[in-house]
Parts: structure tokens; C-alpha cells; sequence
């Protein structure tokens, strides 16, 4: 087993990543300070490793739910059905929610725990690469709006992050490329070497070679542990983490939610942020070929989709968090491996970029 820290002081937390993890009941329940938990999982997981879990809570008095899968599902309609069952059982602020899914779990299950009596213990027990990678670690908690992507939402962090590597043996491949779209970004935004790693042993990940994926795990943990303890609630630095994401949220709001994986979508605004950068003179033709070249070899789509036009990709992309006093911040590439927060483009730029990524 590896185990990594996010350092935040009082809330510092471990990253335990290794196979077999939920057979070692311990591991979970040293970070339960009470004695009640609720396990929130979905239809998928839930008849994969819900008894795995709750056989390590034996000693506790402990409750079940299981939500329906999809990002679809990650609305306030279904977050009531959280509160439902914490009130119904009369959990107390003492309760620990479990997060035992992929990234909507994570989301879903974590904005529970943060608004919940203002705030109840959580523990993160990613079941994706994608949520084992990225949106289990760092507290960002959140629901859709049909409107906007995660724009209900509160940074809350766990007690731990439990990411067994055996769970992604029943992953679906195109999950699994999807998780590796969040893979590759960190290579694009601040790790050269994990860059040049990844395009030598991007087959390796999509055999799932174990070796592989648990060093791609690790890399993409350390990157974002370190990004996350450095700048906790997106002030600076963090929002670079969101390469690919605001034309990705535009995608996936406007086709609606669950059509295009979040890492699909991420993965075609990831092209879609090289292009503008090279029509910035920031990076190459060939820079942006290079982008290209990974995305595809890992099975993500490099295209946007033929459905959204310019002015709804715009229109959606206003509604983004990083828009600031009417202007939006894109995350943008100055150089592979080192990505910045730009407003340094033009309407028209963007509008070019955007018609010519069909």
C-alpha cells in the first residue's frame, strides 16, 4: 500500500492507494470518530463491494443507501434522498457518510456530508479511476443544475481517501479511458516527465497493467495533493487543475448530463485549450499535434461535438466559476507541462477556436 497526505493543518488527510484495500477493515474504520455511519453507494457499485464495507462496520450502527447511476442523477432532487435517510434513521453530527462510487458518488454523497447539521464526517472510497485520480481528493463537493455543471457545490474535505485498485478490474473501458483523460492532464499542466512517462505507457493503462495504473495513480495524487495544499479553495494556483474543464462543462451541460463521460468532454476541451493557445503563439502546430496524438491513443474523443453550436458553447462557457466581474479565466497552455490562467484571448479567438474543432 501507498499512502500520500494532503496537508492542510488540522485537516490533513491520508491518500491510501493499493490493491485488496477493502478487505483490510481497519484501514476504514480508524477514521470513523463516532459509532454510526451511512454508506451511500449506486446500482452499479453497490452489488460489487457494498458488503465488503459493510462487513468492516460490523461494530458499528450502520445504514445503506443505494442511488441510481449517472451524472444525470447528481441533482438536489436525489441529494434529498441523502438528507431522507440521515433524518429517517436519526444519524446524528457524529455520523460518518461513505462515499463508496466514482466521481457522482463522490460529489453527491460529499455536499451531504458538508451541509448535513452543517457538517458531518466523510470518507471517500473511490471505485473509478477517474474519482481515484481526481475528484475523490481535494473536497470539492457538488450537484448539477440544469443549467450549469457543479455549480452548487462547497469544498469539504474527507477524513480519508481509500482507493482500492482492485475495483477497477470491473470497470467499463470507456470508464476507464475516461479516468485517464484526468490522468493526462496532469502531465499537461505541471508534469513533463509524467507527460513523456504517459506517452510511452499509455497502452500499459488501457491493458490495465497494474504496475501502470498504480503508478499512474500515485503521479496523479502527489500532483494534486500538492496543488490542493497549496491553494485549498481555488484562489490561485488550483484553478489549473480545471484544464479542459470549461469548454468539457460546456459539453457535458449542453449535450446533457451523462451523454459525454466527464472524461470524455474534458478530454476534447483539453484539444480544444491548444488550439486557442497556439492561436496565442503560446505553443506549436506540433505541441498541439502532440496533445492530440495522447487523447487519441487513450480512445477520448478530440472533437467537439457537431451538435453544440459556437454561440451555445459560448453561452454555457459564461456560466462557468472561473468567469470572474463578467470575464472568464481560461486555463490555457504556455508551455506542455505548464498551463496558466488566462483572459488574454479575444471573442473572436475563442469563436474561431471553438468553430474549428468540429
Amino acid at each position: 500500500m501507498i499512502s500520500l497526505k494532503v496537508n492542510l493543518g488540522e485537516r490533513s488527510y491520508p491518500i491510501c492507494i493499493g490493491e485488496n484495500l477493502l478487505d483490510q477493515g481497519e484501514l476504514l474504520t480508524q477514521h470513523i470518530p463516532g459509532n454510526s455511519a451511512l454508506i451511500v453507494s449506486d446500482e452499479t457499485v453497490a452489488p460489487l463491494y457494498m458488503d465488503k464495507v459493510e462487513n468492516a462496520l460490523s461494530n458499528f450502527r450502520h445504514k445503506t443507501l443505494v442511488l441510481p447511476d449517472g451524472e444525470e442523477h447528481k441533482n438536489l432532487n436525489v441529494l434529498n434522498t441523502i438528507y431522507d435517510s440521515l433524518l429517517e434513521n436519526k444519524l446524528d453530527r457524529n455520523t460518518t457518510l461513505i462515499a463508496l462510487g466514482g466521481g457522482v458518488i463522490g460529489d453527491i454523497t460529499g455536499f451531504a456530508a458538508a451541509t448535513y447539521q452543517r457538517g458531518v464526517h466523510l470518507i471517500q472510497i473511490p471505485t473509478t479511476l477517474l474519482s481515484q485520480v481526481d475528484s475523490s481528493v481535494g473536497g470539492k463537493t457538488a450537484v448539477n443544475h440544469p443549467l450549469g455543471k457543479n455549480m452548487i457545490g462547497a469544498f469539504y474535505q474527507p477524513k480519508a481517501v481509500i482507493a482500492d485498485t482492485s475495483t477497477l478490474d470491473t470497470l467499463e473501458q470507456r470508464q476507464l479511458c475516461s479516468g485517464i483523460a484526468e490522468v493526462i492532464k496532469y502531465g499537461l499542466i505541471r508534469d513533463t516527465a509524467f507527460l513523456e512517462w504517459l506517452e510511452s505507457n499509455i497502452d500499459k493503462l488501457l491493458d490495465r497493467d497494474p504496475e501502470a495504473l498504480a503508478y499512474a495513480i500515485e503521479r496523479s495524487c502527489r500532483n494534486k495533493a500538492e496543488v490542493v495544499a497549496a491553494d485549498e479553495r481555488e484562489s490561485g494556483q488550483r484553478a489549473l487543475l480545471n484544464l479542459g474543464h470549461t469548454f468539457g462543462h460546456a459539453i457535458e451541460t449542453g449535450m446533457g448530463y451523462g451523454a459525454w463521460l466527464h472524461g470524455e468532454a474534458v478530454a476534447s476541451g483539453m484539444v480544444m485549450a491548444a488550439r486557442l493557445s497556439n492561436k496565442l503563439g503560446w505553443i506549436t502546430e506540433s505541441d498541439v499535434d502532440r496533445v492530440i496524438n495522447i487523447i487519441e491513443r487513450a480512445n477520448l474523443p478530440v472533437k467537439a461535438p457537431e451538435q453544440m453550436s459556437s454561440d451555445k458553447f459560448v453561452d454555457l462557457m459564461s456560466l462557468d466559476k472561473k468567469v470572474s466581474d463578467g470575464v472568464l479565466n481560461l486555463v490555457l497552455y504556455k508551455s506542455l507541462g505548464k498551463a496558466v490562467i488566462s483572459k488574454d484571448y479575444t471573442d473572436a479567438i475563442l469563436r474561431e477556436t471553438i468553430s474549428e474543432s468540429y
